[in-house]
């Protein structure tokens, strides 16, 4: 059985240009998990959250990608 009445699955936009981040750090914390980071992108100002669990490993993305609000990118640039 079908429903008539049923609502359509909303679509998220996804973002026209994409690019490879260029991760810039802004500030850094000691953790007992590790030093957590928190970056944002040089281009376009998305920010996120990394951990670093020792210093001779890379980063890892603790958090998702978060667009800055676009008063804050119009002054940053």
């Amino acid at each position: 059985m079908t429903a008539l009445h049923t609502r359509p699955t909303p679509r998220i936009p996804q973002p026209t240009a994409t690019h490879e981040h260029a991760w810039l750090v802004e500030s850094r914390h000691p953790t007992s998990e590790g030093i957590v980071l928190y970056v944002r992108c040089a281009e376009c100002s998305v920010r996120r959250v990394d951990v670093q669990p020792h210093p001779q490993t890379p980063p890892s993305a603790l958090s998702a990608e978060i667009a800055a609000p676009a008063a804050f990118r119009r002054s940053a640039r």
